[in-house]
């Protein structure tokens, strides 16, 4: 089974524009999260999808330069990005991992994967999202093939087509849904913050990154970043007001598994 991990990331972001090139520990944020995605265990090949816009030539750029293969499609329309990206590479399994999860934890790859692999034919879609229980920005998702196409061919609201995956994992009675949650038994999901979409979100990673990234030890673990955030309760603030928030809040009413509390609106502290 030939599994292929894609990483959306594009320049044009609205609220934080060319996040995935701000500088961490001294390389552009995409650099150090496609670090962190090539230090998982699990055999499979990379590709990073981006848009045909010219100004992602900057993104193909990078990629070149890290030997990462880079894959350029619709602006949009990510079902679409990953399908032609999954098609063109021959994949059995299409991994989906974001390019604003720039922490995201080697070791949750291995899990989320190992989980979809151990049992084949067993599952058509497995993520650690539904419900989700890491800290947000530990995005995985994988789906067969087959899956995906079909998503690809039958999807057809907005929010099927930009987000990928909805049309499979919003129908569990047709698709055969697999769900990972974290092994430590807790549940950070909604109150500790990974990702990237504000600035208070880049203050944040900024502050991990230069406090945990050596050059000899690059990919430091989640343990360590929980540790580290428990020990400077200053770093943890500069994006907990955001901690929650995420694009279910613009589709509760078309979403028929995400339940209200697993999303909330930024207010008035996001900017």
């Amino acid at each position: 089974m030939k599994t292929l991990v894609v990483v959306q990331a594009r320049t044009g972001s609205s609220r934080l524009p060319a996040k995935v090139l701000l500088p961490l520990a001294g390389a552009p944020l995409l650099e150090r999260m496609l670090e962190r995605v090539r230090a998982a265990r699990t055999a499979f090949a990379l590709v990073v999808a981006t848009t045909a816009d010219p100004a992602d030539e900057v993104i193909e750029s990078l990629c070149a330069r890290l030997d990462v293969d880079c894959f350029r499609g619709h602006p949009t329309d990510l079902l679409d990005r990953h399908h032609e990206a999954a098609r063109r590479a021959g994949a059995d399994a299409v991994v989906k991992i974001p390019s604003d999860c720039p922490l995201v934890d080697p070791g949750v790859i291995d899990e989320v994967l190992g989980r979809f692999l151990a049992t084949p034919g067993r599952f058509d879609f497995v993520s650690n999202l539904h419900p989700a229980t890491w800290p947000d920005g530990n995005d995985v998702e994988v789906m067969t093939w087959e899956a995906l196409d079909t998503a690809w061919r039958e999807a057809s609201r907005p929010h099927e087509r930009e987000h990928t995956t909805p049309f499979l994992w919003d129908q569990p009675e047709r698709f055969r849904v697999g769900n990972v949650v974290w092994p430590a038994g807790r549940d950070l999901s909604m109150t500790h913050r990974f990702t990237i979409d504000y600035p208070e979100d880049y203050a944040f990673l900024r502050a991990v990154f230069e406090a945990l990234w050596r050059p000899e030890r690059p990919v430091f673990g989640l343990d360590e970043v929980l540790r580290f955030l428990a020990e400077r309760p200053d770093v943890f603030i500069r994006n907990a007001h955001l901690a929650g928030v995420n694009w279910y809040r613009h589709h509760l009413g078309e979403l028929r598994t995400v339940p209200g509390g697993a999303t909330r609106d930024p207010g008035l502290g996001a900017r």
